[in-house]
């Protein structure tokens, strides 16, 4: 009895020197990425997304479509034609669609009823894929962002149909669904969690959401262009290998409005950069 109780101690004592090792080998490699990800922040005009961002100003200013005019009478929701704090603002619900819209949504919206553009050819693929530019709404939608940047998130989310969002937003985050019965919460739903060398924030915390939600549009060094937001929820799904998710749509546009509405107060540093 005394051998075998003598087995079972070392075998403990065994697995508490290889879980000390792990969590070591854990913090020296999350250590090491923290410096990658403050070399990339340390020279902001380094991030390729600005180049996007200029490109995006633009094409906000360029006529296009059947109309032949640009987008620069486009109401974000501070009045037309005015971007500056606009990201921050949103998502919000706009009277003359009836509905919830962020920044890229709004922007096919005005497309559609400034320029006479019609998106569904481009909404059948409107997110580039790896090495691919950023589309135009993408860039358009990043030089948005970088007018907020430096400002906090104060989209109010008060409205009926704003709190509504909200709610399904969480409902879906945490719901699971899929072939393999997966929910944003398999990734989001702790701290200190990473896939490979990626970290993975826990969204509905709102210390951990304040940090990054605002990040995004960001480059990713991984893929080699600019992802926003919209991307983002989309690749998720991909990933849970959901159906493909319609930029725009009122799923979309729910979650985005559960991570903003968690990240209240949150600095926009947008354009980010991402690995």
């Amino acid at each position: 009895m005394k051998s075998l109780r003598t087995i079972v101690a070392a075998i403990a004592l065994l697995g508490t020197a290889t879980f000390d090792r792990a969590a070591a080998q854990q913090d020296a490699v999350e250590r090491e990425l923290e410096k990658y990800r403050q070399m990339m922040k340390a020279d902001p005009w380094s991030n390729p997304a600005l180049l996007d961002a200029d490109d995006g100003e633009a094409l906000w200013k360029k006529p296009a479509g059947p109309n032949n005019v640009s987008l620069e009478k486009c109401d974000l929701g501070k009045g037309p034609g005015v971007v500056d704090g606009a990201f921050a603002a949103l998502p919000k619900y706009f009277a003359d669609a009836d509905r919830v819209m962020d920044t890229e949504t709004r922007i096919l919206w005005c497309r559609e009823k400034l320029q006479g553009i019609d998106n569904s050819e481009f909404l059948k693929n409107p997110h580039p894929g790896g090495g691919a530019r950023v589309k135009e709404v993408g860039r358009i939608a990043t030089w948005i962002a970088s007018k907020s940047a430096g400002m906090k998130f104060a989209a109010k989310l008060d409205h009926p149909k704003e709190v509504d969002a909200v709610e399904v937003g969480k409902v879906l985050f945490n719901r699971r669904m899929g072939p393999f019965d997966f929910a944003c919460t398999t990734c989001h739903a702790d701290s200190g969690k990473r896939i490979r060398l990626q970290p993975l924030p826990f969204l509905s915390k709102p210390e951990e959401a304040k940090k990054v939600v605002g990040e995004w549009p960001a480059y990713r060094v991984s893929s080699t262009h600019v992802m926003t937001m919209q991307h983002r929820v989309l690749d998720c799904f991909w990933q849970m290998r959901m159906h493909r998710v319609q930029m725009g749509s009122e799923v979309s546009n729910a979650l985005i409005a559960y991570m903003v509405k968690t990240a209240e107060g949150g600095d926009v540093a947008a354009p980010g950069m991402k690995r």
